[in-house]
């Protein structure tokens, strides 16, 4: 099972034709692709309606999570509903199968990462906010909660450990992940989590059980490799719950991902 991913597509309108190139690549090195967020770049129905058009052009599944761009226009259910007619499986708190692999899908939130955590502390305005990224991590295990497959794949658009954040400027750190992400993550056997968001930030990270994070931002990956088309292909073995190349940042009982 070939999986493709990448996040921060941001389809304007006039994208027409521009993604059509990446599609074919994709759709020729992978059995599936997962977009990590961030699909549209002010949320707009036209801007989903011009990504929609691009991805016809795919006969892989496709599965995705919003991000907060695709939420700026207050419009977010229409930019799912125009995705979900043409067949992409839009998660939010839901979990679906795909040849074999779970996909247990949220946005994600912000919050900062461990000890510098924001707390529930102080003026209402900030007891909302951190209540809002507990609400995801609780909808994210239970759509963990929900799969029975040997993978399972986590999809996020915000970072759930600060390693695939860092690079971005310490000040909007609280703006790019929550590390309470992480903790529905590490009480599941996730074989994999793929992000976007945190376009400055790193390929790559761990949680601290050892699960294997990877930041799939179109524009991180443009830029660290640019020779090649920005998105990313991993192997993952449907039927088997570990196997394939070792890794040292790959738990002994987790199912490896290996990456083409």
């Amino acid at each position: 099972m070939r999986v493709a991913a990448l996040g921060d597509l941001h389809c304007a309108k006039t994208a027409q034709g521009f993604f059509q190139p990446l599609f074919a690549r994709i759709g020729e090195a992978a059995d599936a692709l997962l977009l990590a967020g961030d699909l549209t770049d002010y949320g707009l129905p036209d801007e989903a309606r011009t990504l929609a058009r691009e991805l016809t052009t795919l006969r892989i599944p496709v599965v995705a999570v919003l991000g907060n761009h695709d939420f700026e226009s207050g419009k977010e259910s229409d930019v799912c509903q125009i995705l979900a007619d043409i067949g992409v499986i839009v998660l939010d708190g839901d979990a679906c199968e795909v040849q074999g692999i779970g996909v247990a899908g949220v946005k994600g939130f912000g919050g900062g990462f461990g000890q510098r955590a924001l707390g529930p502390w102080g003026e209402g305005i900030i007891k909302q906010f951190v209540h809002a990224a507990v609400d995801q991590a609780l909808k994210l295990e239970a759509a963990l909660a929900r799969l029975r497959t040997p993978q399972l794949i986590a999809l996020l658009h915000y970072a759930p450990i600060v390693q695939t954040a860092e690079g971005e400027p310490l000040e909007i750190y609280p703006f790019v992940g929550s590390s309470r992400l992480e903790e529905p993550i590490n009480r599941y056997p996730v074989s994999l989590v793929l992000h976007g968001h945190a376009h400055r930030g790193q390929l790559e990270g761990v949680t601290n059980t050892g699960v294997r994070v990877c930041n799939v931002s179109m524009q991180l990956l443009a830029r660290m490799f640019p020779d090649r088309p920005p998105f990313r292909v991993f192997d993952l073995p449907p039927n088997q719950r570990s196997g394939g190349e070792t890794s040292a940042i790959q738990a002994p009982d987790r199912a490896l991902p290996v990456e083409r």
